[in-house]
């Protein structure tokens, strides 16, 4: 018996990065693609109202959408945010939501302390040092114009301890470091479980500080001035979670005004960014800015990939994972 899907379309395919990845896996279980790179909103109708499958990574599928598709069956989300999904408009109209999570926590992590390394090292000043002159102008052998930090015998602190959180404190007690896990923002004393420290005792005791936590009502703007303040003045801020955990604002005035040691983002609160966005016009900063590609080695991608396959294959066979309603 053939279990294949008929019609389907890939709303973005584009963001799934290069053209390197082996697709067959998902392609193979539907008769019918349609593929396409982008989809601007006022194409969604048009490219899905006959498909029985939808692939989306951020393209949104709401409620007029979802009307305008009979024939849907089930809709495989690229990422593990479903913030683009209408998923009770989905649930209601019997249209099955899985998406992925889990693909992506050895790149991320492996991104996350390349961006540590480098805030520790000043790697990115000092390559441009040697190769702008700097260093060929050197009275000495060497040059030692940057501050370096060693980074073993000091403290970490994971704000989310999730698998990517955990990955990275492994990696931190590997260098050496004191690892403290931060309990959630104003929780009491008496209801932090064992193994965790005070929120505010992790802001102001580390020199490290690395954001695993999702963007939720309850975190937005987790890092604000009052946090920024706190933090040592040779404290390193990472976030290769969600731009929205940090008052950019703020933290474009901790670093203009050396609140702190350094950032490192690998996103912002809007993305892409607007070219005036306050934190890219920071020069000679220890600022490190990466475009939301932490997630993007090729192995994760083809991780995705290979778990959307999956779970359209537990979809056809009655036996759907990774679903949301």
């Amino acid at each position: 018996m053939d279990h294949r899907m008929q019609n389907a379309v890939i709303l973005d395919a584009d963001s799934l990065g290069p053209n390197d990845l082996n697709l067959s896996p998902l392609l193979d279980q539907v008769e019918h693609w349609q593929i396409h790179g982008s989809t601007l909103p006022q194409d969604r109708i048009e490219r899905c109202k006959n498909a029985e499958l939808i692939v989306s990574n951020k393209v949104v599928i709401d409620a007029e959408l979802l009307r305008a598709c009979p024939r849907l069956k089930l809709i495989l989300i690229a990422a593990t945010g479903s913030n683009n999904v209408d998923l009770p408009a989905a649930a209601a109209q019997g249209v099955q939501v899985c998406n992925v999570a889990g693909y992506g926590t050895a790149s991320v992590a492996q991104h996350c302390w390349a961006m540590i390394l480098n805030l520790a090292t000043q790697l990115q000043r000092y390559d441009a040092a040697a190769k702008n002159g700097q260093w060929s102008k050197s009275p000495f052998f060497c040059l030692l114009d940057y501050p370096i930090t060693e980074l073993q015998d000091k403290t970490l602190g994971i704000i989310g301890h999730g698998s990517i959180g955990k990955a990275v404190s492994n990696i931190g007690a590997a260098f050496g470091m004191n690892v403290l896990i931060a309990a959630r923002k104003g929780q009491n004393n008496d209801d932090i479980e064992s193994g965790r420290t005070a929120f505010s005792e992790v802001i102001e005791q580390s020199d490290v500080i690395s954001l695993h936590c999702p963007l939720t009502p309850a975190t937005s703007h987790l890092i604000a001035e009052a946090e920024l303040q706190a933090m040592k003045a040779s404290a390193l801020l990472v976030n290769v979670s969600r731009g929205g955990l940090i008052d950019e604002r703020a933290l474009h005035r901790a670093l203009d005004e050396a609140w702190i040691g350094g950032a490192a983002l690998d996103t912002l609160s809007q993305e892409p960014p607007p070219s005036d966005h306050p934190l890219l016009s920071l020069q000679d900063r220890n600022l490190i800015l990466s475009p939301h590609s932490a997630w993007g080695s090729r192995e994760a991608r083809q991780r995705l990939l290979n778990i959307m396959a999956d779970n359209l294959t537990g979809f056809l066979k009655g036996a759907p994972q990774n679903r949301l309603c």
